[in-house]
């Protein structure tokens, strides 16, 4: 894989003693060894931060960064600039940055944002051996004070879950033909597998398949190229059987798939195309599957998939261990939100008021 054009002519000096083509060389191998996800998100905040520092100071990003910018930047996103004065200095950074389309609005964005740009931002010094100025003391504690005064909870990735109902009424929406055998073999594998990610699902290739013991035991091995929390070939096989284990069969016979990608766009004439879906492909089935099976628009996001699943797996009394094993989740406290949510509700403490 490439770099990223961002990342590529992004102004930053090599460490003391270093050639240019060993830079290029050490470029390359941070490149090969970091998620596409995390690539992506790195290009988008340079994007973001060189343009911010240029309309805020009038020039792009040094390295290493100022103590007074890095804490400057903290400042701007943890206010809310529609109440700050036309000629704030912060305001009219947002204003520019919202005009060229890389802010959505004056509000203060998510403590979840800034973390994520500020961890890019440090990323990008690591990769330099700087020492980013995010580790000065003063930063660390405007930082914490900066999320305990935003004080509010991460919104959801997806507004409801994609529980079983829901699926089973999603895959009745599909309709004939290869665009609906596809869609069904996306959500089946989608959500039967773990809940996987879009890009997870899009990224499958046929050579991921073992269908070895399809004939005999009804069962699909794959294993995932990488995940948010796995590298390549560290990620452990996962397994469907039963409905999604013959869904995806069913989709890979009717297209005739020997290589390549597993889930390919369909033309509007319901021929098989040659290119790899997308992950805003995922994201448009099911926001068209929503929509033929009566649900309201925007009732769910991809991400639904990934809740869905371990929601469904607390309501059916999965262990949470067993659940992890196939959604990948690195830590327990993450996937357990699930589970709380649906324990909490057969609490018979939370019956009291009407019991007796």
């Amino acid at each position: 894989m490439k770099p990223p054009a961002k990342l590529r002519s992004a102004p930053l000096p090599s460490p003391v003693g270093l050639s240019q083509s060993d830079m290029d060389r050490l470029t390359e191998l941070f490149v090969r060894g970091t998620p596409a996800n995390t690539l992506r998100a790195w290009e988008s905040d340079l994007g973001y931060i060189t343009a911010w520092r240029q309309h805020r100071f009038g020039a792009g990003p040094h390295w290493p960064e100022r103590e007074d910018v890095a804490l400057a930047f903290v400042l701007d996103h943890s206010r809310d600039l529609a109440e700050a004065p036309a000629g704030d200095a912060a305001r009219a950074a947002a204003e520019a940055l919202i005009a060229a389309g890389l802010r959505r609005g004056l509000a203060c964005p998510a403590p979840s944002t800034l973390d994520r740009r500020i961890a890019s931002w440090r990323a990008f010094h690591r990769m330099r051996n700087f020492t980013s100025p995010f580790e000065a003391p003063i930063l660390r504690e405007t930082r914490a004070k900066a999320r305990r005064a935003a004080d509010r909870a991460p919104a959801p990735k997806s507004a409801h879950p994609v529980t079983r109902e829901v699926l089973h009424q999603l895959m009745d929406a599909a309709g004939p033909g290869l665009r609906g055998l596809r869609d069904r073999a996306v959500l089946a594998l989608g959500w039967a597998s773990g809940g996987r990610r879009r890009s997870e699902i899009v990224a499958l290739d046929v050579d991921d398949l073992d269908l070895t013991a399809f004939d005999a035991e009804g069962l699909v091995w794959l294993r995932l190229p990488g995940t948010k929390t796995t590298t390549r070939g560290d990620t452990p096989r996962l397994v469907l059987q039963g409905t999604p284990a013959r869904t995806l069969v069913a989709w890979i016979d009717a297209a005739g798939l020997t290589s390549g990608p597993i889930f390919r766009r369909i033309t509007r004439h319901d021929t098989l195309g040659r290119n790899r879906l997308s992950a805003v492909g995922v994201a448009e089935i099911l926001r068209r599957l929503l929509r033929d099976a009566g649900l309201p628009a925007g009732w769910a996001s991809p991400h639904g998939l990934r809740s869905g699943f371990l929601t469904q797996a607390a309501r059916d009394g999965a262990p949470l261990q067993a659940a992890m094993k196939l959604s990948l989740h690195r830590s327990p406290q993450q996937a357990q939100k699930y589970y709380a949510d649906v324990e909490i509700t057969e609490n018979p403490a939370a019956g009291l008021f009407d019991a007796g």
